[in-house]
């Protein structure tokens, strides 16, 4: 997710682009935040998608149930991206799924917040560096940046914690440092991280890294409504930055299979926790039902779904339980 070569191609792109000043100040999300999101979404603009998005799209809506209101939402907007002359269908290329540029905007996020940021009076998301990452700033602005705040901060917690905590509460630092939570480097907090509603997140387990998530964090999630996604775009500003990485070891995971993960959700509902509907996605549907069955077992209670738990899991709704 995060390594020293990107980190190192992030700084120099950084440097290389004048315009960023501008779309700072117009914008506010900081440039390494910016830069960020152009790392994950196509590798600094080199990998942005050769599909066709309006065959992509149909596709979409022809074949694939679940996604077939947003496909075919998609599609009228990339159709009247063509309309109004701003990209002829041969400039739409993208993701399979529609997203395209060099910040993989869908066509409805490009008609709302494209933007113009070169000062050539066109929004080319694809061609322009500029034009994208003014795209990026705007689309973070109108999902609730804040000026000034972070997006999130490394604690630590103590043994006893309560970990049904996470993903729930928002409360103060002040208020989590009466529960004992701590900033892993020690530092205070600044004002405006002070007054500000902060939610407790262990990405990787009671044995990994925990960190706070501030409003900023949920901003990156309505470009793309993912933790980690949300995760990889904040750690890689922080080193972009020049700060210092994660402090807490994050442990080496295992991925599970389709398969694992779907019976781990059964498995739940058949215990009375039920997660939603057994679609293998671990989100947060999967692990507050998760989080909710390891405290009424006297587990720790962090909502991680490892191959261990999905033994508990299987071996506690017993084997007349559906796989």
């Amino acid at each position: 997710m995060v390594t020293d070569g990107r980190v190192a191609i992030g700084r120099r792109k950084l440097a290389e682009l004048a315009a960023l000043d501008a779309i700072e100040q117009r914008f506010g999300p900081p440039r390494q935040i910016l830069a960020g999101v152009w790392a994950m979404e196509s590798g600094f603009g080199a990998i942005q998608g050769d599909y066709d998005v309006i065959r992509s799209l149909a596709t979409l809506a022809a074949h694939e149930p679940r996604r077939r209101a947003f496909a075919e939402t998609e599609l009228i907007a990339a159709l009247k991206i063509i309309a109004s002359g701003e990209a002829v269908r041969g400039q739409l290329k993208g993701s399979w799924a529609g997203a395209m540029g060099q910040t993989q905007f869908i066509p409805s996020s490009y008609r709302a917040a494209a933007v113009d940021g070169d000062g050539d009076g066109r929004r080319d998301i694809w061609g322009s560096s500029a034009d994208a990452l003014a795209s990026a700033a705007n689309l973070l602005a109108k999902g609730g940046w804040v000026v000034g705040q972070s997006w999130a901060r490394e604690v630590t917690v103590p043994p006893d914690f309560d970990f049904s905590l996470s993903e729930t509460a928002r409360e103060t630092p002040d208020e989590w440092a009466e529960k004992g939570v701590r900033r892993a480097d020690d530092r205070p907090w600044s004002a405006a991280d002070r007054t500000a509603e902060a939610q407790l997140i262990a990405p990787t387990g009671a044995s990994g890294p925990v960190f706070l998530l501030f409003p900023n964090h949920f901003a990156i999630r309505k470009y793309n409504n993912s933790l980690a996604y949300a995760l990889g775009v904040g750690l890689l500003a922080d080193r972009f930055a020049g700060e210092d990485g994660v402090v807490g070891p994050w442990p080496q995971e295992t991925p599970l299979l389709l398969l694992d993960r779907m019976t781990a959700q059964r498995a739940l509902t058949t215990l009375g926790f039920s997660p939603g509907a057994p679609d293998g996605v671990v989100g947060l549907g999967t692990r507050a039902a998760l989080r909710a069955w390891q405290k009424a077992n006297g587990l720790t209670a962090d909502g991680y779904l490892s191959k261990d738990m999905i033994q508990r899991l299987k071996a506690a709704a017993g084997p007349g339980a559906p796989r």
